[in-house]
């Protein structure tokens, strides 16, 4: 099991997966979107997982600073050059990932 928690230190979702993992005495290694984004590999192993759209949040603060809403943009290339667009926790466990705060599939890896 190689748990990888990227987030952001201020995200209350993330502090919570970071709990979750310690109480069940579960390794993970924590990955912090302010201070390094993700690499493109890193992003194409996601998303054969995840759809990008399912990784863009758009209730967050920089989406709205930056004024997407009203704008058309290919979300890859915004997600790459930006990490603070993700939405946070995405949780990989190899080629498992999960967006959010989603205990019930990480209890199942850890059976």
């Amino acid at each position: 099991m190689n748990i990888q928690i990227i987030g952001t230190k201020s995200c209350n979702e993330t502090k919570k997966a970071e709990r979750f993992f310690k109480e069940r005495r579960m390794p993970f290694h924590f990955r912090d979107l302010n201070e390094k984004g993700l690499s493109k590999g890193e992003f194409e192993n996601i998303t054969r997982v995840v759809p990008p759209d399912d990784l863009l949040d758009r209730e967050g603060k920089q989406y709205k600073k930056r004024n997407l809403q009203y704008m058309v943009f290919n979300i890859e290339e915004e997600l790459l050059n930006d990490p603070l667009l993700l939405k946070t926790p995405i949780v990989r466990n190899g080629k498992e990932v999960t967006v959010g705060y989603q205990p019930d599939v990480w209890k199942k890896w850890n059976e």
